[in-house]
Formats: structure tokens, sequence, C-alpha cells
């Protein structure tokens, strides 16, 4: 870890899996794919529209049960970065079903919140296999979006052993 103050407001979770790098790209830029492992244990993306170019949007509604009973939240973003089977990097708001973005207090985030987060997706070919370092900028490392991601990271390890078997 750096020792800059950005580090403790950012996930960062560095993944090797023995697939080829161009599989772990569609994992992330393949609606079909992205809508099979993202979120927390539980979770359904029903909802994964993705325009991958740099300019390009991307709307993504999440379902859950909670003990109050269903939950769906929208999020909304921006593409910034687009370098194949190498760098991903895009905004994360949270919105309604129509991408327009939601203040996190009206959404009951803490304050302090950030409107607008930003994930980057760093892929590298290791001899056949593939290191990801995703790091999601706003989300402190001991949030429950960290935790959120490590359950979808562990969720996309499966997808991708059971991808890559056929």
């Amino acid at each position: 870890m750096t020792d800059n103050n950005r580090s403790q407001d950012a996930v960062m979770i560095e993944r090797s899996f023995d697939a080829p790098v161009n599989l772990i790209w569609q994992m992330w830029t393949d609606p079909k794919h992205f809508r099979a492992w993202y979120g927390p244990d539980g979770a359904t993306i029903p909802v994964a529209k993705m325009d991958v170019r740099v300019g390009g949007t991307r709307l993504v509604s999440m379902e859950m049960q909670t003990p109050d009973g269903p939950m769906q939240m929208w999020f909304t973003g921006e593409y910034r970065e687009v370098v194949e089977n190498e760098r991903l990097v895009y905004t994360e708001s949270m919105s309604d079903e129509k991408g327009n973005v939601l203040s996190p207090s009206d959404m009951g985030m803490p304050e302090g919140h950030p409107t607008t987060t930003e994930v980057r997706v760093e892929l590298e070919d290791v001899g056949g296999r593939t290191k990801m370092v995703m790091t999601h900028a706003g989300i402190p490392g001991d949030s429950p979006g960290a935790a959120g991601w490590a359950m979808a990271l562990d969720k996309l390890a499966a997808h991708v052993e059971a991808h890559s078997d056929r």
C-alpha cells in the first residue's frame, strides 16, 4: 500500500485467475457475464447496460433480500479509460432506473460519502494466468462496500472457473 491519503479511501483487491486476460476482460465488459458475478452474496443483477467505450455510459441494477424485504439499487457511470485486455476505468454513482444521479444522503449513505466514485480494473498476463488489480476509489477499505467487493470477486473467481472448464 502507498502512504498517501487516497489509499485510506479506496478498496484495492488483487486477485490471480487461472484464465487468459481476454476472459477476465469479458467478465467486466460483457453484460451477460457481469450480471452472473457482480454484487455481494445473495444479490442479483437484473439490469446491466454497458456501452464500453470512452464516454460510454453504464447502468446497473442490483436487487437483494433484506430483513425489511426486497431492496433495489441502481448505479450509473461513465467509462473514462478503455484499453482492451489491460485497463478499464469507470465512474459509479447511485442513481434511479433512468440513470439520474442521486445524492448519497438521499440513499441513506453516511455523511461524507462521495456522489461519484471511480473503479479501476487493471489486468496483466502472467504466463497465461491473469493478475487483476481492482481499485474502487472513494470507498473506505473497512466499509460494507469493501466487503461487497470481496464477495463479488469470490463470485467472479467461481464464474471464471466454471466458464473456463467448458
